[in-house]
């Protein structure tokens, strides 16, 4: 069972990663869905994406919870039903759930260039400080920014919420593994701490709103 790691980030904030190097048929065995999950996965035609559908059951049931907990609203935000709030990712071979009483928002992106393509879809201020010379560099950096604010997207799930004009990502060194972005849409107003890690060839990206 790859639980890569569970720890406590906060006060009653709960982090888990998991790695996915399971079939489809051990990452099903033990696992009770709803119809309504059951009949999701069972139209998916990736096979990755049903590893990382189930993998994620699997950190549910690692927390104390199962599929029966989760549910999702209109906007498509996961929540659990004891009024925790719950967030979720999956990416490539590892999924990662956070659970907190605070709003919170995760992310996981695989580090590659490829990002680079498409780095004026989601930045813009940002790019005044990603000025290395150093390709490995500037992806790493670029991948955090990239998961701030799909976390920060997670965290708040409002509808025309833009990457690129409504969150700004403060400069941040690599070493420090934190930094805060600023959100400004309608009401939103205020500034977001962060954390990231690199495991693997991934970044792994969480929010928690202090405010």
């Amino acid at each position: 069972m790859p639980l890569h790691k569970s720890y406590t980030i906060a006060p009653n904030t709960k982090l888990l990663v998991w790695k996915i190097t399971e079939s489809l048929e051990e990452l099903s065995n033990g696992t009770e869905l709803k119809d309504v999950c059951q009949s999701r996965i069972d139209s998916m035609k990736s096979e990755q994406h049903r590893k990382g559908f189930l993998s994620v059951r699997k950190l549910l049931n690692e927390a104390g919870y199962t599929d029966f907990d989760l549910f999702y609203t209109e906007d498509g935000k996961p929540h659990l039903k004891d009024g925790k709030n719950i967030s979720i990712t999956h990416s490539f071979s590892f999924s990662a759930i956070i659970i907190s009483d605070k709003s919170i928002g995760i992310d996981m992106e695989i580090r590659r260039e490829k990002a680079i393509k498409i780095a004026d879809k989601f930045l813009d201020k940002e790019f005044n400080f990603l000025n290395t010379a150093d390709v490995t560099d500037y992806v790493r950096r670029l991948i955090v920014i990239w998961g701030v604010k799909e976390a920060l997207y997670k965290m708040f799930s409002r509808k025309g919420l833009s990457f690129k004009q409504n969150i700004d990502v403060a400069p941040f060194e690599m070493d420090d593994t934190k930094g805060t972005a600023t959100v400004s849409y309608m009401e939103i107003e205020g500034n977001y701490p962060f954390y990231f890690e690199e495991i693997e060839d991934f970044t792994l990206v969480y929010s928690i709103d202090n405010n």
